[in-house]
């Protein structure tokens, strides 16, 4: 028996249930409804219930029917279970009642953004669907996706289906949208408008200028560590609840939710579920890619070598935990913005709990898809920060020196836009250094002032010499003890 509206009633006893809206139904578009957004942004958007709301969530994929073919029999129903050190609490999510497949319905879609009903527009898309150029931060118009929804053809990004759906709000009075990037990357919000403004420049100014005046995209933090669920997930689930659920997630206990008080419109009070909403995002945006991220990223590539395959696995190793607390603290620390409610020691003690968590079977070649769309935040930041104010970062390039390494095809390496780059640089060069220049100077990943300095590069090539040379468990020992 599975999960839906009409087998509600077999649900286990102790699956916790919140009680649904009330009123009139104000909606949100959510575009890349993976497990993210169904374990962070609709938890707390459901719970916003508590305090009278009716607020219910479209859930949009780009591309794949994978989700809509799993949750559509479930009535949009799934659950969600909090686990850690064997305990474990389950809880019904009812928020999601519509589902879209971009790529087979885009009118859909756009008449979901144009629904005078909807209010808000989250986005997990992953940096990559930002179609983000790492190296100058602009719009890569002449990616045939940005290309294509530029002449007008059926929308294929997410700026093709937000400016067709904006324009038939402005056609129809409908007002404007917030928009809310829920992905890792700085001044996420800001980002987003500055790329869709420059889309909307160069195919029509007019709606350029009216979205510039009637939408809003606060920044915001996302935190929550959501592993794609197995088999083995689904069973104990199961078991659990009574009933099959084939969308089950299971996660951690802990989620944060910070977003910038700037809104085109009515809105969730997501507070009432513990967001927090303040006049600047950026110390805690900042604390979470350096410190959280950076270490995930390092623990991927790194722990991949040494053998493991899960998080939990990889902060247990003590040469990685020595080292990545290192990184943290010597190198990321430092170039902090202090805040209030914001500890760095008390935040990385909780990383590290978090990574600990084994009941979180978080694997690392998941963590090290799309390199080359989240070091420049997570560690090419860092390094170049530093460099600016002539302090040398070590741990970071030997993180960096793991990754080229990784690239070079030892184990697999996980999908990445630029593995087919990766490949010719590697069969091409005859030697460490040509390599790790063409990687600094090449790709588009590195801060140009870190290609530009000749200590800075000497260091990243013997960095990677050693990584290649001695073995990762050498070169990683031999970094701690030189700090």
């Amino acid at each position: 028996m599975r999960l839906s509206r009409e087998t509600l009633s077999a649900l286990s006893g102790d699956v916790v249930r919140t009680v649904e809206g009330r009123g009139p139904v104000r909606r949100i578009v959510h575009l890349g409804i993976g497990a993210f957004h169904r374990a962070h942004q609709a938890i707390y958007t459901q719970d916003a219930a508590a305090v009278g709301e009716n607020w219910r969530i479209t859930g949009v994929s780009l591309r794949s029917p994978a989700v809509r073919d799993t949750l559509a029999p479930q009535d949009g129903l799934y659950t969600v279970t909090d686990r850690q050190n064997g305990a474990g609490e389950t809880r019904l999510v009812t928020v999601i009642d519509t589902l879209l497949v971009a790529a087979e319905d885009p009118d859909a879609v756009i008449a979901a953004l144009a629904d005078p009903a909807t209010h808000v527009v989250t986005l997990t898309v992953t940096e990559k669907g930002y179609y983000r150029d790492p190296a100058t931060g602009r719009l890569r118009t002449d990616d045939p996706a940005v290309a294509a929804d530029l002449r007008g053809d059926t929308p294929q990004t997410i700026y093709g289906f937000l400016a067709a759906g904006l324009a038939r709000r402005r056609a129809d009075g409908a007002g404007g949208l917030t928009l809310v990037s829920c992905d890792n990357l700085s001044h996420n919000g800001t980002l987003l408008m500055a790329l869709l403004g420059a889309f909307l420049d160069a195919s029509d100014a007019g709606l350029a200028d009216w979205t510039r005046t009637h939408v809003a995209a606060p920044d915001t933090m996302v935190d929550r560590i959501v592993p794609a669920s197995t088999a083995a997930d689904r069973a104990t689930v199961a078991a659990t609840i009574g009933v099959e659920d084939a969308a089950a997630l299971v996660t951690e206990p802990f989620r944060q939710w910070v977003i910038e008080d700037r809104f085109a419109g009515p809105r969730p009070r997501w507070e009432a579920a513990g967001a927090q909403i303040v006049t600047d995002v950026a110390p805690f945006e900042l604390a979470k890619l350096r410190l959280l991220n950076a270490s995930h990223s390092t623990l991927a590539y790194a722990g991949l070598q040494l053998g493991h395959d899960y998080v939990h696995q990889a902060i247990a190793d003590p040469l990685l935990r020595a080292f990545v607390v290192a990184q943290m603290r010597t190198e990321a620390v430092p170039g902090l913005t202090p805040a209030a409610g914001l500890d760095p020691e008390a935040y990385i003690a909780a990383i590290l709990d978090r990574f600990g968590n084994a009941d979180l079977h978080h694997r690392l070649d998941q963590i090290a898809m799309d390199g080359s769309q989240k070091l420049p935040q997570r560690w090419i930041a860092t390094v170049a920060d530093r460099l600016a104010r002539g302090q040398a970062s070590p741990f970071h390039l030997m993180s960096l020196a793991a990754w080229i390494a990784y690239t070079a095809g030892a184990p697999a390496i996980a999908s990445d836009p630029f593995n087919a780059r990766y490949a010719a640089i590697w069969a091409e060069a005859d030697d460490v250094g040509v390599v790790v220049t063409r990687f600094a100077r090449e790709l588009g990943i590195f801060a140009p002032a870190i290609g530009a300095s000749e200590v800075t590069m000497a260091a990243l090539v013997e960095a990677v010499t050693k990584w290649r040379t001695d073995g990762p468990g050498a070169a990683l020992q031999d970094a701690i003890a030189a700090s």
